[in-house]
């Protein structure tokens, strides 16, 4: 039992033990180990990052977040195809102690109202449009019945720059302050069900889950610093947290 807190972990015996850092510590130990290796790898649009260079970027964003005024345990949303702007805002998040809420892309304006009402979305991040879906009108038809979204910002829009551009009103020892609060055990991820039998359900996931679901499977498939995942799969799935567990971890994430 930790003291004070609350909560209770059971687990069977084992040689490893789990992991108790947050997700921005892990990712930090990673960045000054291999600062130089690549991190991330966006295809489509040939954009590479090392971690130094992902590290850099995450910090930008985790103080325009702030500077926006997103608070520890504050719900993000990220309603988005995939893209690297989708890793920097979890890894943000991460940063601030906000709980990114990961949302569907394939919603329709009902599933996207009872989301944001459900979770209580302060501010979401969504891409301008998928398939015949246009983001921007479908976000228009319930933001009126969702009192809690205070701000949204769409990739590839003026809209991202005018959350990044407030960057500086935050300074590094502010982040490096608010990141200094955080537990393991915050709440950092809120995953939906897929709904088929009634309105989706909300899970919470902690630093501590993602962490070491990511860490143990890299562990069992006996992955190295030098092994590189390919992620075809949509990012608001649950399989996307495995690889933010192993990338934290110092492997590259293509």
């Amino acid at each position: 039992m930790s003291e004070g807190t609350g909560l209770s972990y059971a687990h069977g015996t084992g040689d490893t033990a789990l992991l108790g850092d947050t997700i921005g510590r892990n990712l930090d130990r990673a960045i000054a180990a291999h600062g130089d290796r690549e991190a991330l790898v966006d295809v489509v649009s040939g954009r590479r990052w090392t971690y130094t260079e992902l590290g850099t970027d995450i910090d930008e964003l985790a103080r325009a977040l702030m500077a926006s005024g997103v608070e520890k345990g504050d719900r993000v949303g990220i309603w988005a195809l995939n893209c690297p702007e989708w890793v920097l805002l979890q890894y943000a998040t991460a940063r601030i102690g906000a709980v990114m809420v990961t949302i569907n892309p394939a919603y329709r304006a009902h599933e996207l109202e009872f989301v944001l009402k459900q979770a209580g979305i302060r501010l979401l991040v969504a891409s301008l449009a998928h398939r015949t879906s246009d983001y921007r009108a479908l976000v228009g038809q319930v933001r009126a019945d969702c009192p809690s979204l205070r701000a949204v910002h769409y990739i590839g829009d003026p809209s991202w720059s005018e959350l990044t551009a407030a960057a500086p009103a935050v300074t590094p020892a502010q982040l490096a302050a608010r990141e200094a609060e955080l537990s393991c055990d915050d709440p950092i991820n809120i995953q939906y069900t897929s709904g088929t039998t009634g309105f989706p359900k909300g899970a919470t996931l902690s630093h501590h889950n993602i962490l070491n679901n990511g860490y143990f499977v890299g562990e069992m498939i006996a992955y190295t610093e030098a092994d590189r995942v390919c992620l075809p799969v949509p990012f608001y799935h649950c399989f996307e947290w495995f690889a933010f567990g192993v990338s934290a971890d110092g492997m590259s994430t293509p």
